[in-house]
């Protein structure tokens, strides 16, 4: 089973049926996940301050379209690329994820 995560906002992951894909992700042409290494750097960098967002558990082995690795920013690292919707099947897991007072992502975010 491989695991990565994805952070989606609550509007976009209420609004999900069988099937989950967040509002920019046709205009992206895939969807942006990450290992749970690269997941705190990814949340502080794009998500910084936010408390409206739900952090996704994703078994790659459930899922329908295909994950890429690959470094579309340039950064010198890869993270994996969704390029279809997500079967909610797939999402073995969504839990609050919400910054902290000074507005940054730490493990703890996850605890509830």
């Amino acid at each position: 089973m491989g695991i990565i995560k994805h952070i989606a906002t609550e509007s976009d992951w209420q609004e999900r049926g069988d099937t989950y894909a967040p509002a920019d992700w046709r205009e992206e042409g895939f969807i942006h996940c990450s290992t749970a290494e690269q997941l705190l750097r990814t949340a502080n960098k794009h998500f910084s301050g936010r408390t409206d967002v739900v952090l996704l558990t994703i078994d790659t082995d459930k899922l329908t379209p295909l994950v890429v690795w690959e470094d579309t920013a340039g950064s010198g690292e890869d993270f994996p690329h969704i390029y279809g919707v997500i079967d909610v099947a797939a999402v073995v897991a969504a839990e609050p994820f919400a910054a902290g007072p000074d507005g940054t992502f730490d493990w703890w975010s996850t605890e509830g």
